[in-house]
């Protein structure tokens, strides 16, 4: 019940009403009987007093209708108003919505008109937010401009499992190019005077080709292209940069490829002579596991990518998407894996080489650029795009263990031998460094672990804190801390990461039987010294 209804008054009742997006055939019949009916008609505009959701409907005023103009004190421009822009605009909307109110107390049903839909980026919202909760309220949605501009275009905007994202160009440069990278569908509103930023986050995200642009959708001067041909200088505020469905955009040039055969080591047939388009590798560093460790750029990538290669267990960590070709393997044919990426790209595909973690640490970037580097493959386009590293996402759900200077070593002597890995195990020791071990060990290597442990412990204390992180970020997640007299290699495996304490390292017992393990970032000597 609202205030008013408690004190017994008979008050009118509040509508917002979407008259969608400029053509007023596209209002929908509830809407234009309430326009019909309501005793007063309000609606926002700007200081030239002209309204757009006016226009739209005015078809359906009846002309004996009580009308409120609320009028913005300011739009884009500056003020001198002791709040700012905030403080003006905040003022306005309480003032407005007791004019409204004041109609209300006397009986008179109001609809605000909003153009497109009420309760989408439109003024009518500040109006709710003030009043619903005291008079009966009704909104009506309207077409948006969204569902407008993909008619125009005559494209789906989503397809599948696709993703739309909606984003307002008002927001920082850096910040629409994240969101446009991430995604799979987007739609930018709030265009005009941000054209400029919007143009270079589509070009700097890799998704300018695809962009659309709808100008004035459904309305007199409607115009349609491809963004990259719009000239800056004539966008105005009423226009969307659209990115529609990739699903919808597939034809017979994005259809499969032979997937590669990982049992026989099987690349793509050679390409032939003559001129051929040339795509792209890009390793992608997923992080230690699930989509809530990915970056936007990253997440982006794998997108945008028309093939996917990589271990078949970190494959299956990438959603599916109509249309992607996904080419699994074994996880010990790094070299074959790298080379079938890059004939693909010569083919002119677009490969994403997926690589759990850092590509870049103990992963597939190595792999990729050491073929890259070398014939046929040098002019293939090959980006590196980082990843959350197992270390990093240990070291996290531990504390800060690796908050002052590490190492990173792995353990697994299947690339190099053991004697290098002890000599580096020793020098580090010796340096007093924190130390992430990678690798530790697997059904084909038992040893490696218990050595690292005597031999660590020739030169640090048996209860240095030593952190076993298993599956972090995953379904299994286990972390847990235990002296460096206390590891124990069986319950060691290739899943689980290893870090290691310095003579400096803590192991804290906080409230609520909580661990954090840290380290300082001042030695003792420099404390001293200070």
């Amino acid at each position: 019940m609202t205030d008013s209804q408690r004190s017994g008054k008979a008050v009118g009742k509040l509508y917002g009403v979407g008259v969608g997006p400029g053509d007023p055939s596209l209002v929908t019949v509830r809407a234009a009987e309430l326009i019909g009916k309501a005793d007063v008609i309000a609606y926002h505009c700007a200081r030239h007093g002209r309204s757009h959701a006016r226009a739209i409907a005015e078809r359906y005023l009846t002309g004996g209708q009580l009308e409120e103009r609320l009028m913005y004190p300011v739009t884009v421009e500056t003020t001198d108003h002791p709040g700012g822009y905030r403080g003006a605009l905040d003022d306005f909307y309480r003032e407005a919505s007791e004019r409204l109110a004041a109609h209300l107390d006397a009986g008179r049903d109001v609809v605000v008109l909003a153009e497109g839909d009420p309760l989408f980026y439109g003024s009518y919202q500040h109006m709710h937010k003030r009043l619903a909760h005291r008079y009966p309220t009704e909104v009506v949605p309207g077409v948006t401009s969204i569902s407008a501009a993909a008619a125009r275009l005559g494209t789906p905007l989503v397809e599948a499992e696709e993703i739309l994202t909606i984003i307002p160009g008002t927001l920082p440069e850096e910040e629409i190019t994240a969101r446009l990278a991430a995604t799979d569908s987007a739609v930018v509103m709030k265009l005009g005077r941000t054209f400029p930023a919007v143009r270079r986050a589509l070009e700097r995200a890799g998704r300018l080709a695809d962009a659309r642009y709808v100008e004035r959708a459904t309305m007199d001067g409607e115009r349609t292209g491809r963004l990259a041909d719009v000239d800056p200088d004539g966008v105005p505020y009423f226009s969307v940069a659209v990115l529609p469905s990739k699903v919808a955009a597939l034809d017979s040039a994005g259809q499969p490829f032979e997937a590669l055969d990982a049992a026989a080591g099987e690349a793509p047939e050679a390409v032939g002579e003559g001129p051929a388009p040339v795509g792209e590798v890009v390793v992608v560093g997923t992080g230690p596991a699930g989509p809530l460790w990915l970056t936007p750029e990253a997440r982006g990538a794998l997108a945008n990518a028309t093939d996917l290669v990589g271990y078949t267990t970190y494959l299956d960590r990438v959603p599916v998407r109509a249309g992607q070709v996904r080419h699994g393997s074994d996880n010990k044919v790094e070299g074959v894996r790298a080379e079938f990426a890059l004939d693909l790209a010569r083919r002119g595909r677009r490969v994403a080489v997926v690589s759990s973690g850092d590509p870049g640490v103990f992963a597939m970037a190595t792999a990729v650029l050491e073929a890259a580097c070398e014939d046929p493959y040098r002019d293939v386009p090959v980006r590196v795009l980082p990843g959350m590293t197992a270390a990093h996402a240990a070291a996290s759900r531990a504390g800060a263990p690796l908050g002052h200077d590490y190492a990173v070593i792995s353990l697994s002597d299947r690339l190099k031998p053991w004697a290098a890995i002890a000599r580096r195990l020793r020098a580090a020791a010796e340096a007093d460094l924190v130390l992430a071990l990678y690798n530790p060990g697997s059904k084909s290597r038992t040893t490696q672990v218990g050595s690292a442990r005597d031999l660590l412990l020739e030169h640090r204390s048996p209860d240095t804190p030593v952190v076993l992180a298993r599956d972090v970020g995953g379904p299994t997640e286990r972390v847990r801390t235990v002296t460096l007299a206390e590891l124990d290699p069986a319950e060691v495996d290739m899943r689980t990461l290893l870090l290691i304490g310095s003579s400096q390292t803590r192991r804290v017992e906080r409230g609520g039987g909580h661990e954090a393990v840290w380290t300082p970032r001042r030695y003792p000597e420099a404390q001293q010294e200070s």
